[in-house]
């Protein structure tokens, strides 16, 4: 083993520097060595730098002087803008330009001849009558918006045709009730002279889902005939499970888009799409379904809406209650009802009816209804049945509605985020009338709620309502007619 001392490092074990009088006497470099050594210097150094850091920093002087040295030299190589002369091609006149005319496609992009042109010859004979096709089969759309006599004007029907033919389609069926998109088979006959239009020979239509509608000339007169279609209108109900999303379970299970908006549509107005219709609850709907005898499908309009979850069941058909349409329960129509609903679900008093501080204009002040608090877009109803007396921006209130209820009794809801009520509309009780939220006055998003007596407000928490059934006698009898007919169509799935 060597000892530390041996290599000239003391007489210690830790390590030490070598002192100046031991240090290796510097190697003088060549002239190549030099040159490889200045350009591997020169290869090592950052040259381009981001410009954007250490400003004023030996490393940025050093890409400073290389952006300059570059763009000098971009200067000084750039071409200039002379122009540069080059050899053009001489315009074409005259006999030129036609010949050259002959050789091209161009004019026939601009509407113009093309090819060589024969001169008037002796020889050559003007044919005054060149024979047509005995008949022409057409297949015309009626498009958006246009006109069914336009339509068969433009196919080359006379005018006066075309408009009997209109009038005719139009006393069996509504010709703005004819879809867009509808085709029409068309035959034009033989006609005697070039300067009349071709006479209709036939035309098939579909005027209807339900109706097809024929037109034949017979000795000269045009006959129409009516050729009625069979329909099976059995609806279809459908059921299913919501998993992911109300949505995309409802259209896995066939569920019609038209029929789903309208589902979301009322279940939404009862307050059940955020609380109700949630993952492990179940839809169950019917739906109108036009089936016609060649196998064409036409789904229509929602017939009855159902949502079950956690034991609680929601059957809701459309029906006219004091000559307005909307959705019922049996029990929304049929049941007295006493006592006021609560204006949101599951309510957290935040400020008490009475004197208090307010929050905002930090004086004493008379609080004329009580404050529930209600995250920004949570469902408000109608505490009872009433008439809505004003809704709108109120001042402080924000997005106000008011509502007017029998005995002189009335009831508002204030800071409101959106507004689904207009005045003069009739509620009902626990109809979803807006969305709380923070306009007006307000530190944050809540519903502010008020009673009143002949106009004097009242503390709501000492009120109860009463409220008589919407529906009695022949009239609820006909409603769970109509309800249990529709439950006892069976479960068919989509098809």
């Amino acid at each position: 083993m060597f000892k530390t001392h041996d290599f000239g490092y003391g007489g210690t074990s830790n390590p030490a520097a070598l002192t100046i009088g031991q240090a290796l006497p510097r190697e003088r470099l060549g002239p190549v060595a030099r040159a490889k050594s200045l350009i591997n210097s020169l290869r090592e150094t950052e040259w381009i730098v981001d410009l954007g850091e250490d400003i004023g920093s030996g490393r940025w002087f050093r890409g400073f002087a290389t952006c300059a040295a570059l763009c000098a030299l971009t200067i000084a190589v750039a071409p200039g803008l002379r122009a540069i002369p080059g050899k053009t091609t001489p315009k074409l006149e005259g006999r030129a330009l036609d010949e050259a005319r002959t050789q091209s496609i161009m004019p026939l992009a601009f509407g113009g001849n093309t090819g060589r042109t024969m001169s008037a010859s002796a020889l050559a004979v003007p044919i005054s009558n060149t024979p047509e096709r005995a008949t022409i089969d057409l297949n015309i759309t009626l498009g958006q918006g246009d006109g069914f006599a336009r339509v068969l004007e433009r196919a080359g029907i006379s005018v006066g045709e075309a408009t009997r033919i209109a009038d005719m389609v139009g006393r069996v069926a509504p010709l703005a009730e004819i879809p867009a998109g509808t085709t029409m088979a068309v035959v034009l006959g033989p006609r005697n002279s070039r300067d009349v239009p071709r006479p209709i020979q036939s035309l098939d239509l579909r005027a209807r889902f339900d109706l097809k509608i024929e037109f034949r000339r017979v000795g000269g007169q045009l006959q129409m005939r009516q050729v009625p279609i069979s329909v099976d209108n059995t609806p279809i109900r459908i059921q299913g499970g919501i998993g992911e999303g109300l949505y995309r379970s409802a259209r896995a299970a066939g569920v019609p888009i038209g029929a789903l908006e309208s589902y979301i549509r009322v279940i939404a107005a009862k307050g059940l799409l955020e609380t109700e219709a949630t993952t492990g609850a179940q839809f169950d709907m019917i739906v109108e379904h036009a089936r016609s005898a060649n196998g064409e499908v036409r789904p229509g309009k929602l017939l009855y809406a159902g949502l079950f979850n956690n034991g609680k069941a929601w059957r809701l058909i459309p029906w006219n209650v004091d000559g307005q349409d909307g959705w019922f329960t049996e029990a929304a129509v049929s049941q007295r009802r006493s006592g006021m609903v609560q204006p949101v679900a599951n309510p957290r008093l935040t400020s008490s009816f009475g004197v208090r501080v307010h929050p905002v204009l930090g004086y004493t002040r008379f609080h004329r209804g009580v404050d529930y608090g209600a995250a920004y877009g949570t469902p408000v109803y109608a505490v009872t049945d009433g008439l809505v007396a004003f809704a709108g921006p109120h001042g402080g209130y924000g997005n106000h509605v008011r509502l007017s209820h029998s005995g002189n009794l009335g009831t508002s809801y204030s800071h409101l985020s959106t507004i689904l009520v207009g005045p003069g509309t009739r509620v009902r009780q626990g109809q979803l009338v807006a969305y709380s939220g923070n306009s007006g006055i307000s530190t944050g998003p809540h519903l502010h709620f008020e009673v009143y007596v002949n106009g004097v407000p009242v503390d709501p928490r000492g009120v109860s309502f009463a409220s008589e059934p919407l529906l009695s006698g022949a009239q609820l009898s006909a409603f769970r007619a109509k309800l249990g007919e529709l439950q006892s169509v069976p479960v068919s799935g989509a098809r």
